[in-house]
């Protein structure tokens, strides 16, 4: 198989853990005889600096042109007082718009070794296996108008949706919900939002056509407060985009680590943008010592869904479980004292290694 891969490191560790991935990904296309050509383009606050802007014409139609991109964090406090269109995160959302990418997809599974990481008690986490399914492309953060008015006292911010925006993505979210356990949880708050109210009509509209799928609608501030209380009483939630990024970052607890979520922004064909859920880190950028596993988690989401490359993806998920296992883990898994702590550099190769000793089976 040939693939063309688009990096976009960012800013922070965005350039370390994406580093981290290309070294998986040759790994798995050398082990398995595929042929993935990569090339890096600017996005962010770099590409601010670099090009007076945060998402170059060039950066968007390289995407265009590949099979998948992997992003690795944007933003940083260097950028916070730049006017809007010129914060790092206009890139970001920028290149989901001109991709076309709708749906992302957050799965949340606690790691065993890593429960006594969360915040949370170990009984109450443990289990959890869940999927955020989060509309990407309208809402609050698209609305129009979004500006300030009377002098700068008032502001407004507009929340819009079409039903066809919605339809698409409750289509996607039942669809993985037949791959998984069958239930799927409607997040909204039509109780107040005239949109949410569209979205729970869309959604009962649309469980006719997914009979095996068990559907309830939640609103989403019991919804905030079952995440914490009782994970694993959800398989898929469906969300509009601003809930979704709440939720999705809340729910990172349950790992211990933003540091272990990855994330996959899809569209209706194979094509997808994959990226950690966790920010550049500009603390600690440079230092050697970024969790390069959502990274990594998100390859094998990308090898999954955008190459169809299922052995693959299995194998790279399966490496990060058995390097965990074996005890090791960086700075932020905050394992209290035990475990073998190790930089960024060192989890990438005792990746790698495992991933070479296993792919025995060559294709």
């Amino acid at each position: 198989m040939e693939k063309q891969i688009v990096l976009l490191p960012g800013d922070g560790i965005g350039t370390e853990v994406i580093q981290a991935a290309k070294e998986v990904l040759t790994t798995i296309a050398e082990e398995f005889n595929h042929t993935f050509t990569f090339s890096t383009h600017d996005i962010g606050g770099t590409s601010i600096d670099k090009n007076g802007t945060p998402l170059p014409n060039e950066t968007v139609e390289a995407c265009k042109k590949a099979d998948a991109v992997l992003l690795g964090a944007v933003g940083g406090p260097k950028w916070d007082n730049n006017p809007s269109h010129l914060r790092p995160e206009k890139g970001l959302l920028g290149i989901r718009k001109e991709l076309g990418l709708f749906a992302n997809l957050r799965p949340v599974k606690g790691f065993s070794q890593l429960l006594h990481a969360s915040p949370l008690k170990e009984e109450v986490v443990k289990g959890s296996d869940l999927l955020i399914v989060r509309e990407l492309t309208g809402g609050l953060y698209f609305g129009t108008p979004s500006e300030r008015q009377n002098d700068g006292q008032s502001v407004v911010d507009t929340l819009a949706y079409t039903r066809e925006e919605i339809e698409r993505i409750v289509d996607n979210a039942f669809k993985c919900a037949q791959r998984r356990r069958k239930h799927l949880t409607s997040v909204d708050k039509a109780n107040v939002l005239e949109s949410s109210k569209l979205w729970r009509e869309v959604v009962e509209e649309k469980k006719g056509d997914y009979p095996d799928v068990t559907v309830e609608h939640m609103l989403v501030d019991a919804t905030a407060m079952k995440l914490i209380t009782a994970p694993t009483q959800f398989d898929v939630i469906v969300t509009e985009n601003m809930f979704g990024d709440i939720l999705s970052d809340e729910a990172s607890v349950l790992t211990g680590s933003l540091g272990m979520l990855p994330s996959a922004s899809l569209r209706d064909d194979s094509f997808g943008l994959y990226e950690p859920v966790h920010g550049s880190a500009p603390d600690i950028a440079g230092q050697g010592v970024a969790n390069p596993l959502a990274m990594i988690l998100s390859t094998a989401l990308m090898l999954k869904h955008s190459f169809e490359l299922d052995k693959e993806s299995k194998l790279v998920e399966s490496a990060v479980q058995a390097v965990l296992e074996e005890g090791y883990h960086t700075a932020d898994l905050n394992l209290l004292g035990e475990g073998k702590k190790v930089n960024t550099d060192t989890m990438t190769k005792l990746i790698v290694d495992f991933i070479k000793a296993q792919s025995t089976s060559k294709v």
